[in-house]
Order: C-alpha cells, then sequence, then structure tokens
C-alpha cells in the first residue's frame, strides 16, 4: 500500500516512528511532500534515508507572496535529484509562480501534485494545455470531476471522503476509473474516521483505501494493490520492491 502525499516533515513524530507505524500498517510506500526550500530539501533528506521513500517538491500557493517565491533556480535544482519524482503540491496564486511551476513540470518531464480550494474553474484553465501527468491531491471538487476524468487526471482522495457528510465525495469516487485513482493521507491533516481529530500519519491511509473500497463495492486488498499500481505509473517510481 502506499500513501500518494504527506508532510512527514510537518509531522511532530519523527519520521522514523511514523515509517515504522505505517510497514506495521502494510503502508510501505510515501511520498513525502516539500512545501518552500527548506521543506523540500528536509523532503529530500528523509526520501534519501528511508525505503520506501519519494519526494515531490514545489512551493506552496500559500507561500507565493513571500521570499520562497524567489528561489525557483533552488526548486530547480533540487527537482534534479533522485528521489525527487514530482512537481507540487503547487496551485493557483496571484503571481504566476503556478504557470512558472507547471512550465518547470513540462520540462524536466514530471508529474505536478495540484492543491485546488474552491477554484475549480481557474484551475481547470490554467490548466489547459498542460500535456504531462496531472494528480489532483485531496480530491475535494466534485464539479471538477467530469473535466478531470476527460483530461485523464489521477484523483487522489484523502481522509476527508470518510467523514459522514462526504457521501457527494463518495459518489465522485465511485466514477474514478480504476487505473486513475489514489490515496492519500495529507498527514499530518485530515485524519480519517476513525483517526479523526488526532494528528495524521501515513498508517491511516489504510482506513481512506477501507472508505473507498466500501464506496466503489471493491475488496480493500485489491483497491490497495490497484493504487500501488497507479502511483507507480503517475510518479513515474521504481516498481516496489523490499530494497526500495
Amino acid at each position: 500500500m502506499i500513501d500518494t502525499h504527506a508532510h512527514l516533515d510537518g509531522c511532530e513524530e519523527s519520521p522514523e516512528v511514523l515509517l515504522a507505524r505505517a510497514r506495521e500498517a502494510g503502508v510501505e510506500r510515501v511520498i513525502t511532500v516539500g512545501s518552500g526550500i527548506d521543506s523540500c530539501r528536509a523532503a529530500l533528506a528523509i526520501a534519501a534515508g528511508e525505503r520506501g521513500v519519494f519526494a515531490a517538491l514545489g512551493i506552496h500557493p500559500h507561500q507565493a507572496g513571500g521570499p520562497e517565491a524567489e528561489r525557483l533556480v533552488e526548486l530547480a535544482e533540487l527537482l534534479g535529484r533522485e528521489r525527487a519524482m514530482a512537481v507540487g503540491e503547487t496551485g493557483l496564486d496571484v503571481y504566476r509562480l503556478f504557470a512558472v511551476q507547471l512550465e518547470l513540470a513540462r520540462e524536466l518531464g514530471k508529474p505536478v501534485v495540484i492543491h485546488n480550494r474552491d477554484a475549480d474553474s481557474e484551475t481547470a484553465a490554467a490548466l489547459t494545455g498542460f500535456d504531462g501527468t496531472v494528480i489532483l491531491h485531496c480530491f475535494s471538487s466534485p464539479g471538477l470531476l467530469d473535466l478531470a476524468l476527460e483530461r485523464g487526471y489521477y484523483l487522489s482522495f484523502a481522509g476527508n471522503v470518510t467523514y459522514p457528510s462526504a457521501e457527494e465525495l463518495r459518489e465522485a469516487a465511485r466514477r474514478v476509473p480504476a487505473e486513475r485513482i489514489l490515496a492519500e493521507t495529507d498527514s499530518p491533516y485530515l485524519a480519517p474516521v476513525p483517526r479523526r481529530g488526532q494528528p495524521n500519519e501515513p498508517a491511516n491511509v489504510v482506513h481512506t483505501v477501507a472508505a473507498l473500497a466500501q464506496a466503489r463495492s471493491e475488496d480493500p486488498a485489491e483497491l490497495a494493490a490497484r493504487i500501488d499500481v497507479n502511483a507507480t505509473a503517475a510518479f513515474s517510481l521504481p516498481v516496489a520492491s523490499p530494497a526500495q
């Protein structure tokens, strides 16, 4: 099983402790996300030192108006490192940083991890013409579903899909083709039921996968394996093995 989006450098407990619990739960691989250059360096250090961990690196939209936006040369250099698999998370901002990071992803041939909150049409417009792989992180926009499916985007569901009020989101999950669905924790945020209200961690992706499997009338183990295959394709990961 894989957690396709976690902020391991932002969790209270150490990556070593969190990853040990994840492995006990059957979560063998994690994409840890750097937001800002110092966080990107931390993510790469974790990925370099821990089996099964890879990194996505970007400057978050919330950082676009600050000094991080001036560090794109550093970001490009970090994205050339061996365990850097994707650009992001990135998304709409008023400083054109999103467009710059999309171009960086295009130049490097890497997927983009998209942060979208209440900006479906604007995000869709900004992604028009981008011909690389798109991962819609923490997918929470049923209104964007049809266009996302038409364009072949990957949809990654987080712990909020387990919440009792999220039936519309579960309905969206039912419509995602088997080859385009992903699951994540977004640790330390959005802990799923039955861990809601606690700090999230990669081990909890098992609850999100279970909720997705129930919504889709699928076997949880089979869906987990399918998600691992999808993540391997989306992020160009090496095929899972104990040594990686």
